[in-house]
């Protein structure tokens, strides 16, 4: 129990990073572990470059749009504050934990992770989802195992399914409404965190 509580000590605002992200003092300390051996220089933030030691994260297509998520832009490093705050949005939802209705919506919501999701498409930040967009994304997830007209013709018709003003492209509510019957808690958990 000693060394647990030594480390919490190490972690600034712990007990606000736990009431933020809903994340026990035993899973801080993992992530705050996992957090050490991605910062093997000790500098007390990660780089982009960091993440590469993350082997689930080398074989996943979309690491590129995965990492950046961790990075306001303009900022290339993170902390870990940071860090845990971003990998609160896979940790599966509480189903048991009361809901108070005056604290703010939990960062592993349905719509905060539906809202994450949405950004690792939208890389312009323009609050839609362009045809270009969701090209490079089935390219980097599809790659060679279809060709270009297939590519583009999954990203036709799912412009077409999910556009619901005819804009040719797809904002977050029609991302969020194409969405609904898929369980987005199980699909955006890390099951390490259970």
């Amino acid at each position: 129990m000693g060394s647990t509580s030594s480390t919490l000590l190490k972690i600034p605002n712990v007990e606000e990073l736990v009431q933020e992200t809903g994340f026990s003092p035993a899973h801080i300390i993992r992530l705050y572990d996992r957090f050490k051996v991605l910062d093997k220089e000790g500098r007390g933030h990660l780089c982009p470059q960091d993440f590469g030691a993350i082997k689930e994260l080398a074989m996943n297509p979309i690491r590129d749009r995965i990492i950046s998520a961790f990075f306001s832009p303009g900022k290339e490093t993170v902390d870990f504050n940071t860090f845990v705050r971003i990998l609160a949005h896979f940790r599966p939802v509480d189903k048991d934990r009361p809901k108070d209705p005056n604290s703010p919506e939990p960062i592993n919501s349905r719509s905060n992770k539906l809202k994450f999701a949405f950004q690792l498409y939208d890389q312009d930040k323009d609050g839609k989802i362009s045809r270009d967009e969701l090209l490079k994304v089935l390219r980097d997830m599809l790659g060679m195992q279809v060709t270009e007209e297939q590519l583009e013709s999954i990203a036709d018709r799912t412009i077409q399914e999910a556009d619901l003003d005819r804009d040719d492209a797809i904002s977050f509510e029609e991302f969020r409404k194409s969405l609904e019957k898929v369980n987005i808690d199980h699909k955006m958990s890390i099951r390490f965190l259970r």
